[in-house]
């Protein structure tokens, strides 16, 4: 379906131009969006091989396509070659949540081992030493969060897994069409983010567009990660298509909405979701 066409018969022309947000350039809004697939590999761990997704930079001035993350550290692709396993040791300052896309493998730390295979979520507390092992013989890929830990930030005694396929929804309605299942949140041990989610669209949805000005503030971190599907995304006034591996910032300048558009008329979009909202007290 036409983009064009798909948001003139939503009728959302002439309501967002009542918002009287920002007009960013095109070539200022790809500075939002990062592709892991275009990204040089690096290896971490010992033998697991990353490709970045966001890297750090300026969010309101980014110098290089997709440098826009200031409160975590990094998002990447990661793979481990069949039967490879990464070195033994701990986190130290950080934490990292896996998010499993292919392949089987098994998560080691202290004599607890956690299964991977798809969307298996795993977060690995700082100070925990850990492995990963590819039990496979096919690649074991994963989208990798990295957190810094705050200063007196009490971090879990354990790794902590959850299997996306298990959970149940957290919302079904959430701006306007998010369907919405919480991997994790604050209370499980989250340090600096506050939220990873996945986010699902049924076919001709999407979510609400936001913020309008008032809403939203310049200390928020949001991410939003095409895991299945091909979406239309929203900036300000421009449209982007999102594929998977894809990821964009949204834009915290309090001015430039956002939202995703599912224009498929027989498949779901799903999304890979996280998140800092605001300055918030560390778990002692």
């Amino acid at each position: 379906m036409n983009p064009k066409r798909l948001l003139g018969s939503l009728g959302l022309c002439a309501g967002l131009a009542s918002l009287g947000f920002a007009q960013t350039s095109g070539d200022g809004i790809d500075l939002y969006f990062g592709d892991w697939h275009t990204s040089a590999p690096r290896m971490t761990h010992g033998e697991l091989e990353e490709r970045d997704i966001l890297t750090r930079g300026d969010a309101l001035n980014p110098a290089q396509k997709g440098a826009v993350l200031r409160f975590i550290n990094s998002y990447a692709y990661a793979t481990l070659a069949p039967y490879a396993s990464t070195k033994i040791e701990p986190l130290e300052g950080q934490q990292e949540i896996y998010f499993v896309q292919s392949g089987q493998g098994t998560a080691h730390a202290s004599g607890q081992s956690v299964d991977l295979h798809r969307n298996i979520a795993v977060l690995i507390p700082a100070g925990l030493s850990f492995n990963l092992e590819n039990t496979g013989d096919q690649p074991l890929t994963m989208y990798v969060i990295n957190e810094p830990t705050p200063p007196g930030f009490r971090p879990n005694s354990s790794m902590l897994a959850r299997d996306e396929n298990q959970l149940p929804l957290s919302s079904s309605s959430g701006m306007w069409a998010h369907i919405v299942k919480t991997l994790f949140a604050s209370s499980d041990g989250l340090g600096t983010l506050e939220a990873v989610l996945t986010v699902t669209l049924d076919p001709l949805t999407l979510g609400k567009p936001h913020p309008v000005p008032g809403e939203d503030t310049d200390r928020i971190e949001e991410v939003w990660t095409e895991l299945d599907g091909t979406s239309l995304v929203m900036v300000g006034n421009q449209l982007r298509r999102q594929t998977p591996g894809m990821a964009y910032l949204h834009i915290p300048d309090n001015k430039t909405p956002h939202t995703n558009i599912n224009s498929s008329e027989d498949s779901q979009d799903r999304f890979l979701y996280f998140a800092r909202y605001r300055s918030h007290e560390a778990r002692k």
